[in-house]
C-alpha cells in the first residue's frame, strides 16, 4: 500500500503550474553555461558538459574520473542573477519556432530528433495539442526549447554579458534537468536521454494506479495539509493524498489515489478555498504513486556522467544546492516521489539578495509566482 502521508519532502519529478484568472492553472514542474560552447576541460582532464566558448551550447561530455567533492560547496552562495527553467505544463503549440532563425538553438532539435527518434520541432510548432501535452512528448519538448531560449539571448545584444553574470540557476520540477544541463553537471544529449526516460517512468507509473492531481487556490499550507488530512479520513491507504507542491501562497498542489482527489475537491469549500482545479497530468505525480519510476531513474543517473555544476542549482528536493555528483543523482531519483519545494526556493533566492531573474523557455509561470511571493520582484521571459 502506498503511504503518501509523509510530510518531509522525498525527491520529487514534475511541475504544477497554475495561473488563476491571468495564470490559469497547469502542471509544470535550467541552466546552461554560459557562452556558447566548445567543451572546456577540468583540472582533472575532463570535458565539463556545457562549458563556456562564447558561441553556441556544445553538447557532449566525456568520461573521466571525478573526484570527490564537499556537497556543501555552495552553501554560503550568494546570488544575484538566476536562471529559472520551467516545468511540464508551460508548453505550448508553436514553441521552437522562434529558435529556428538562430543556428545553435536550431541546432539543439536537430540533435533532440537523433536522440528521440521523431520529430520533436513538428511537434512543438504544430502539435496536435494532446500530444505536445503528454508527459512523454512535453518534458523532452520543454528541456529542448528552454535551451534554445539561451541560445536565442546568446545573440541579443548584451546577452551574453547576462549569460556570464548569472551565478545561480533552478527549475520547476523538470526544469531542475534543464538548469543541470546549463551548469554543465551533465552534457545537453545526456540530459536529453535522462529527460526522455523520465517521461515514459512517470507515464508508466501514472498508467498503473487511479491517481490524480488538484490545485488549491486561496489556502495557506498548513490550512491544505488539514484539508488532506481530513480527506484522508475517509479513503483507503491506497487513495491517500499529500501535498505534492508547494508552488507559492495560496497555490499548492495535492496529489493521491483519485478517490482521495475527490474527496479533498468536496470538502476544499467547507475550509474556504476559493477554488480547486483539476490538474491535466497522467497521474499522482510528486508521490510514492511515483515509485516505480525510480529504479528505471537510478539505472540511467548510475550510467550517466555526471560532474559537480559549475554555479549553484537548486533542488526541488530540499531547497538547497548540491555540488557532489553522487548526491545529485540520488535526489534527481527521488525528485518524482517528493513533493516539490519551489515556494521555499523563492523565498530564499529573495531574501539572499537576488537582483535579476530571467525566466528561460516556454509561458511565463515562474514569472508569475515570483510575483506572487514579492510583487516588486523582477523577472524577464526570454522564450524560443
Amino acid at each position: 500500500m502506498r503511504s503518501l502521508l509523509h510530510r518531509t519532502p522525498r525527491l520529487k519529478a514534475h511541475c504544477l503550474i497554475l495561473r488563476t484568472t491571468t495564470m490559469a492553472t497547469s502542471y509544470s514542474s535550467s541552466l546552461l553555461l554560459p557562452p556558447s560552447v566548445s567543451l572546456n576541460k577540468s583540472r582533472n582532464g575532463s570535458s565539463l558538459g556545457f562549458s563556456v566558448n562564447r558561441s553556441r551550447v556544445s553538447t557532449n561530455v566525456s568520461a573521466g574520473s571525478q573526484t570527490t567533492l564537499n556537497d556543501s560547496l555552495f552553501a554560503d552562495y550568494k546570488p544575484s542573477s538566476a536562471f529559472l527553467f520551467p516545468g511540464q505544463g508551460a508548453q505550448a503549440i508553436g514553441m521552437g519556432k522562434e529558435a529556428q532563425s538562430v543556428a545553435a538553438a536550431a541546432d539543439l532539435y536537430t540533435k533532440a530528433n537523433n536522440i528521440l527518434g521523431y520529430d520533436l520541432l513538428d511537434i512543438c510548432v504544430n502539435g496536435p495539442k494532446e500530444k505536445l501535452d503528454s508527459t512523454v512528448i512535453s518534458q523532452p519538448a520543454i528541456y529542448v526549447t528552454s535551451l534554445a531560449a539561451v541560445e536565442l539571448l546568446r545573440v541579443r545584444e548584451g546577452g551574453e554579458q547576462i549569460i556570464n553574470s548569472v551565478d545561480v540557476t533552478c527549475g520547476l520540477s523538470l526544469g531542475e534537468y534543464t538548469a543541470l544541463a546549463f551548469a554543465g553537471a551533465f552534457s545537453f544529449e545526456d540530459g536529453l536521454k535522462l529527460v526522455k526516460l523520465r517521461g515514459e517512468a512517470m507515464q508508466a507509473a501514472a498508467d498503473a494506479a487511479k491517481s490524480a492531481m488538484v490545485s488549491i487556490i486561496g489556502l495557506d499550507s498548513e490550512k491544505v495539509q488539514q484539508l488532506c488530512d481530513a480527506a484522508n479520513q475517509e479513503v483507503e491507504e491506497a487513495d491517500k493524498v499529500q501535498i505534492a507542491n508547494f508552488l507559492c501562497p495560496g497555490n499548492y498542489a495535492v496529489s493521491g489515489g483519485l478517490k482521495g482527489i475527490e474527496a479533498v475537491e468536496a470538502k476544499a469549500k467547507s475550509f474556504k478555498a476559493r477554488m480547486t482545479v483539476r490538474l491535466a497530468v497522467a497521474g499522482a505525480f510528486h508521490t510514492s504513486f511515483m515509485e516505480p519510476a525510480v529504479s528505471r531513474l537510478e539505472a540511467a543517473l548510475a550510467s550517466t556522467e555526471i560532474r559537480s555544476p559549475r554555479i549553484p542549482v537548486i533542488s526541488n528536493v530540499d531547497a538547497q544546492p548540491h555540488a557532489d555528483p553522487d548526491t545529485i543523482k540520488k535526489i534527481l531519483a527521488r525528485q518524482v516521489t517528493s513533493p516539490v519545494q519551489w515556494e521555499t526556493t523563492v523565498k530564499t533566492l529573495l531574501s539572499k539578495g537576488l537582483k535579476s531573474s530571467y525566466e528561460l523557455g516556454p509561458g511565463k509561470v515562474i514569472a508569475g509566482i515570483f510575483k506572487r511571493v514579492d510583487k516588486s520582484a523582477s523577472v524577464e521571459n526570454i522564450s524560443a
